[in-house]
């Protein structure tokens, strides 16, 4: 994801220094007009706003404020833009943490994947200082095409941990009904076609089943590891606001069980794979 939008920054005109542990990363963020360096310090050091786009709370802050953390080479007002999928309770205490060293932070994750990050039309959550919001606005825009003021620091990362939980649950629930429609006796291609037209439609029966569930390419781009650490993420939500949520938590074991056995890396989609195996 943070190639496709480090891109659109580039092509709407921002100087744009980028850094990736991926030497491969490097290099496409270069061919793409980018100034590629190796390290995070290198990255940020003396920038007006820093984007980090990584996979969990705790890469982030160890980014920025663990040892020879990056944001020692910020400059005082600097800001922050977490576009990671991140804890929301951690985020704000990485928010206190940057704020002793003078620098703002805004959680902005995003929801649309690759393709969308792409065409620069991903969906924004956006929280925090309703002024740094607005200061980040035009670099936002370059990504997305809408973007939400979703209220204080961290409820960003709430609503897209939330989305995603949804989203998984029409996954799960469309997987299983092509699974038995499909034992049944039913053409996979019908059972989608039916399902878009009524009332069972739903994000993952219009863009996933066919082109990477039905087809097998199992591609969508999003990794099964990731999609299982941000329904866990709402469900650790639930947990410490003392609110029931046995959905949520039944989800959240149940990803984790399917990336443990398909591996981390695994798109998403693979899902599929793991509730149509026999299991104990």
């Amino acid at each position: 994801m943070g190639l496709p939008m480090a891109s659109r920054l580039v092509a709407s005109g921002f100087d744009v220094r980028g850094a990736d542990l991926s030497e491969a990363s490097r290099a496409a963020f270069a061919a793409a007009g980018g100034r590629a360096v190796e390290t995070a310090s290198e990255a940020v050091s003396g920038a007006s706003m820093v984007v980090t786009m990584l996979p969990n709370a705790a890469i982030v802050a160890d980014v920025l404020v663990g040892s020879g953390g990056a944001a020692a080479s910020l400059p005082p007002g600097a800001l922050v833009v977490d576009m990671s999928s991140s804890a929301p309770f951690k985020t704000r205490e990485l928010g206190d943490k940057l704020a002793k060293r003078g620098v703002g932070l805004i959680d902005a994750p995003v929801s649309g994947g690759v393709s969308r990050a792409k065409e620069g039309t991903l969906a924004i959550m956006a929280g925090g200082d309703s002024a740094a919001i607005e200061r980040a606005r035009p670099v936002l825009s370059a990504m997305g095409k809408s973007i939400f003021v979703t209220g204080l620091l961290g409820s960003g990362h709430a609503m897209k941990a939330l989305n995603n939980y949804v989203s998984a649950s029409g996954l799960v629930a469309a997987c299983e009904a092509l699974m038995v429609g499909r034992a049944f006796g039913l053409d996979a291609e019908t059972i989608v076609d039916v399902l878009n037209v009524s009332t069972g439609r739903n994000n993952s029966t219009e863009t996933k089943l066919k082109p990477f569930v039905v087809s097998e390419s199992f591609a969508s781009g999003f990794a099964i590891g990731l999609m299982a650490k941000d329904i866990r993420t709402a469900a650790d939500l639930a947990d410490e606001l003392g609110l029931p949520a046995s959905e949520m938590s039944q989800s959240a074991a149940l990803w984790e069980q399917a990336a443990q056995m398909l591996g981390k890396g695994a798109d998403h989609t693979e899902i599929y794979r793991y509730l149509a195996s026999p299991r104990q």
